[in-house]
Protein backbone atom coordinates (compact mmCIF):
# COMPACT_ATOMS: atom_id res chain seq x y z
CA UNK A 1 0.00 0.00 0.00
CA UNK A 2 0.90 3.69 -0.65
CA UNK A 3 1.62 6.20 2.24
CA UNK A 4 -1.60 8.21 1.96
CA UNK A 5 -3.50 4.23 2.17
CA UNK A 6 -1.55 3.79 4.91
CA UNK A 7 -2.11 7.11 6.55
CA UNK A 8 -5.82 6.48 6.50
CA UNK A 9 -6.01 2.86 7.66
CA UNK A 10 -3.74 4.29 10.30
CA UNK A 11 -5.90 7.24 10.98
CA UNK A 12 -3.53 9.53 11.12
CA UNK A 13 -1.01 11.95 8.26
CA UNK A 14 1.77 10.95 6.14
CA UNK A 15 3.71 13.45 7.95
CA UNK A 16 2.98 11.69 11.25
CA UNK A 17 4.26 8.26 9.62
CA UNK A 18 7.53 10.07 8.09
CA UNK A 19 8.24 10.87 11.12
CA UNK A 20 8.15 7.78 13.31
CA UNK A 21 10.25 6.66 10.01
CA UNK A 22 12.58 9.01 10.79
CA UNK A 23 12.76 8.96 14.72
CA UNK A 24 13.52 4.77 13.77
CA UNK A 25 9.99 3.89 15.48
CA UNK A 26 8.82 2.56 11.93
CA UNK A 27 10.83 0.62 9.62
CA UNK A 28 11.58 2.10 6.07
CA UNK A 29 9.28 0.62 3.71
CA UNK A 30 10.42 -1.41 0.26
CA UNK A 31 9.96 0.62 -2.76
CA UNK A 32 7.68 -0.30 -6.18
CA UNK A 33 8.84 0.15 -9.68
CA UNK A 34 7.97 3.61 -9.72
CA UNK A 35 10.01 3.95 -6.68
CA UNK A 36 6.96 4.72 -4.50
CA UNK A 37 7.13 3.86 -0.94
CA UNK A 38 5.37 0.08 -0.41
CA UNK A 39 4.31 -0.49 2.62
CA UNK A 40 3.01 -4.05 3.82
CA UNK A 41 1.03 -5.03 6.82
CA UNK A 42 3.66 -5.07 9.30
CA UNK A 43 3.63 -1.61 9.16
CA UNK A 44 0.33 -0.73 9.88
CA UNK A 45 0.49 -3.30 12.63
CA UNK A 46 3.29 -1.28 13.83
CA UNK A 47 2.20 2.23 13.35
CA UNK A 48 -1.39 1.64 15.52
CA UNK A 49 0.50 -0.17 17.82
CA UNK A 50 2.56 3.07 17.95
CA UNK A 51 -0.13 5.49 17.88
CA UNK A 52 -1.68 3.56 20.70
CA UNK A 53 0.99 4.10 22.99
CA UNK A 54 1.33 8.02 22.12
CA UNK A 55 -2.44 7.88 22.69
CA UNK A 56 -1.45 5.92 26.46
CA UNK A 57 0.83 9.42 26.61
CA UNK A 58 4.29 7.13 25.96
CA UNK A 59 7.25 8.70 25.38
CA UNK A 60 9.28 7.41 22.18
CA UNK A 61 11.48 5.67 24.13
CA UNK A 62 9.26 4.06 26.20
CA UNK A 63 7.67 3.10 22.86
CA UNK A 64 10.65 2.30 21.25
CA UNK A 65 11.18 -0.15 24.57
CA UNK A 66 8.42 -1.67 24.01
CA UNK A 67 9.77 -1.99 20.20
CA UNK A 68 12.88 -3.34 21.20
CA UNK A 69 10.88 -7.00 23.48
CA UNK A 70 8.16 -7.36 20.09
CA UNK A 71 11.29 -7.53 17.84
CA UNK A 72 13.32 -9.01 19.79
CA UNK A 73 11.01 -11.53 21.52
CA UNK A 74 13.46 -13.41 24.50
CA UNK A 75 12.26 -14.19 28.32
CA UNK A 76 8.52 -13.31 29.65
CA UNK A 77 6.74 -9.91 29.78
CA UNK A 78 8.31 -9.05 32.94
CA UNK A 79 10.07 -5.80 31.80
CA UNK A 80 7.20 -4.97 29.84
CA UNK A 81 4.77 -4.46 33.04
CA UNK A 82 7.93 -2.93 34.22
CA UNK A 83 7.82 -0.41 31.96
CA UNK A 84 4.32 -0.06 32.58
CA UNK A 85 4.63 0.09 36.14
CA UNK A 86 7.38 3.22 35.05
CA UNK A 87 5.14 5.22 32.71
CA UNK A 88 2.00 5.37 35.80
CA UNK A 89 4.36 6.49 38.01
CA UNK A 90 5.19 9.46 35.49
CA UNK A 91 1.21 9.65 35.00
CA UNK A 92 0.81 9.96 38.90
CA UNK A 93 3.46 12.71 39.43
CA UNK A 94 1.75 14.32 35.88
CA UNK A 95 -1.79 14.36 37.96
CA UNK A 96 -0.21 15.72 41.13
CA UNK A 97 1.75 18.98 39.12
CA UNK A 98 -1.77 19.36 37.10
CA UNK A 99 -3.61 19.39 40.61
CA UNK A 100 -1.27 22.00 42.43
CA UNK A 101 -1.74 24.19 38.43
CA UNK A 102 -5.68 24.30 38.91
CA UNK A 103 -5.00 25.25 42.37
CA UNK A 104 -3.10 28.43 41.53
CA UNK A 105 -5.19 28.85 38.51
CA UNK A 106 -8.63 28.62 40.50
CA UNK A 107 -6.70 31.07 43.73
CA UNK A 108 -6.19 33.40 40.53
CA UNK A 109 -9.67 33.36 39.21
CA UNK A 110 -10.84 33.85 42.95
CA UNK A 111 -8.68 37.28 42.47
CA UNK A 112 -11.08 38.66 39.84
CA UNK A 113 -15.24 37.50 40.74
CA UNK A 114 -16.67 39.98 37.98
CA UNK A 115 -15.84 42.06 35.38
CA UNK A 116 -13.81 45.34 36.01
CA UNK A 117 -11.88 47.89 33.91
CA UNK A 118 -8.16 46.22 33.25
CA UNK A 119 -6.50 48.43 35.65
CA UNK A 120 -8.53 46.90 38.62
CA UNK A 121 -8.66 43.61 37.39
CA UNK A 122 -7.64 41.13 40.33
CA UNK A 123 -5.90 38.43 37.68
CA UNK A 124 -3.89 40.82 35.97
CA UNK A 125 -2.85 42.66 39.34
CA UNK A 126 -1.96 38.71 40.59
CA UNK A 127 0.08 38.10 37.62
CA UNK A 128 2.22 41.11 38.19
CA UNK A 129 2.55 41.02 41.96
CA UNK A 130 3.45 37.12 42.12
CA UNK A 131 6.64 36.02 43.19
CA UNK A 132 8.34 34.44 40.11
CA UNK A 133 9.29 30.88 40.92
CA UNK A 134 12.08 29.22 38.55
CA UNK A 135 10.40 27.12 36.85
CA UNK A 136 10.51 23.84 37.57
CA UNK A 137 11.40 20.59 35.64
CA UNK A 138 8.93 18.15 35.98
CA UNK A 139 9.40 15.06 37.48
CA UNK A 140 7.77 12.91 35.02
CA UNK A 141 9.50 11.91 31.96
CA UNK A 142 7.21 14.78 29.81
CA UNK A 143 9.39 17.44 30.78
Amino acid sequence: MKIGELAKAANCSTETIRFYEKEGLLPEPGRNNSNYRSYQAEHLERLRFIRNCRTLDMAHEEIRGLLAFIDSPRGDCAPVNDLLDEHIVHVDTRITELIRLREQLIGLRKQCASAQPIEDCGIIHGLVTMETEEKQRSASHLG
